[in-house]
């Protein structure tokens, strides 16, 4: 049997989803699955995640969610800390950051 390549990426599933929103805050988890190439449901538990750690805001929006990233926000581990979301999210989708939110999470004390 021939050796397959495996199949990881750089960048995790919560960047992708995070990647997803900030390109299109109206985007349906359903989109963002088949985007990202996993469940509707691992999404939602990203897109909690995602909001719990103040990168994102949901807000509704008649029957939509509309999602707010929060780009001042440092990225998370210790080697990239000195960076923001808003390098990375720049660095991948360019012109993108211009339109996520620069602003504070309001739960960024955590």
């Amino acid at each position: 049997m021939p050796d397959r390549p495996s199949e990881w990426t750089f960048l995790t599933n919560h960047a992708h989803v995070l990647f997803c929103v900030a390109q299109d805050p109206e985007i349906r988890l359903r989109d963002v699955a088949e985007a990202v190439g996993i469940t509707e449901r691992a999404v939602q538990r990203i897109v909690t995640e995602l909001e719990e750690s103040g990168y994102i805001t949901r807000h509704r929006s008649g029957r939509r969610n509309l999602y707010v990233v929060h780009t001042n926000q440092p990225l998370r581990h210790r080697i990239e800390a000195h960076r923001q979301v808003s390098d990375l999210i720049g660095l991948i989708i360019p012109g993108v950051t211009s339109r996520a939110s620069s602003s504070s999470s309001p739960s960024a004390s955590s």
